[in-house]
């Protein structure tokens, strides 16, 4: 007995030595995992040193370089850099903007994409449905310049195709680039129409992977449609859709740049409405031309999102332990 423990010991040994042991097939995955590995270090964990900025009075050195204007030229602040985004009257207004125009967006990217994804696994013609995708997903390409010339066309006040119909219909002519009380409703339809597309290739990557003989069982059984969506569909989406949640939730106090600067062309008029986190750190920048500020401003950012994420991830694992993004 005690020769036969000794014997399955050192083959145990064995086996563990050989599967700690870098073999062909490692190497190869290592090899094929190395230019992306070089780019993430050479892209996103590189620049890291660059948050140092974010706590000091950063002054360029004309012709000593970066490192030397960082590391001697500048002071260090501290939190100081901090303070600017809290000192404006309008800090309220900011953050305000910022949270309700990305809790719609959450609502509506989670909830559209989903009901679009499942009507559309559900044509029966493929060429329909591929159509239906592909008009969908195209605005996700472009540019918001681009798009902000297209809404300029509409929405313009001496030619825009809107006014032109108003004015005909009930003889009036609305200064859209002047009139805060609609701009809410356009950026969240503008936000809804430029990502759909891609949120639902994504729900309907994840349809493609539920096996067809669950929904030819729920049919056997006498299921309709709506049973089969609500008892089979929406539970195996349950996983990615948690995921696309928690995801979202982390860029909570970010803000599409191009949306809120290029969409509205800057109108000084719309302040009140399209003033965010990132349109006032652009403003604040381009002013005072204080690169510290920006960089103290993206870190509160990237901490707040990291902390959105964990306190988001833990109420979904609380709710369901099986979804949870970590």
């Amino acid at each position: 007995m005690r020769g036969s423990s000794v014997t399955v010991e050192s083959s145990g040994i064995q086996r563990q030595r050989r599967k700690n042991r870098f073999s062909r097939d490692d190497a190869e995955l290592a090899a094929l995992s190395l230019p992306s590995i070089l780019w993430y270090a050479a892209f996103c964990y590189a620049p890291l040193f660059g948050i140092i900025i974010a706590f000091k009075n950063y002054k360029v050195a004309p012709g000593k370089g970066f490192i030397y204007s960082l590391f001697v030229k500048s002071k260090w602040v501290g939190f100081n850099n901090f303070k600017f985004l809290f000192q404006t009257s309008d800090v309220a207004v900011i953050f305000r903007n910022t949270l309700l125009y990305n809790l719609a967006f959450l609502v509506i990217g989670l909830l559209l994409p989903v009901t679009l994804a499942i009507l559309i696994s559900q044509m029966h013609s493929s060429r329909l449905a591929k159509s239906c995708q592909t008009a969908m997903f195209l605005p996700h390409f472009l540019s918001w310049v681009v798009v902000s010339y297209f809404l300029y066309a509409f929405l313009a006040t001496d030619r825009g195709l809107i006014n032109n119909w108003l004015a005909p219909a009930f003889g009036v002519k609305i200064s859209w680039y002047q009139e805060p009380r609609y701009w809410p409703f356009i950026i969240i339809f503008l936000n809804t129409w430029k990502t759909i597309g891609y949120s639902m290739v994504v729900y309907l990557a994840s349809l493609s992977g539920i096996d067809n003989a669950l929904y030819e069982s729920a049919v056997i059984d006498g299921a309709t449609k709506w049973q089969q969506v609500r008892g089979i569909t929406i539970p195996l989406l349950r996983p990615i859709v948690s995921i696309m949640f928690i995801m979202n939730v982390g860029h909570i106090f970010n803000t599409d740049f191009g949306l809120f600067y290029h969409a509205t062309r800057d109108s000084n008029s719309l302040v009140y409405v399209t003033q965010t986190i990132d349109i006032y750190v652009y403003k604040a920048l381009m002013e005072r031309s204080n690169f510290a500020f920006a960089s103290a401003s993206g870190l509160l950012q990237s901490a707040l999102g990291c902390v959105m994420i964990i306190a988001s991830n833990y109420a979904v694992k609380k709710i369901d332990p099986e979804s949870g993004f970590f």
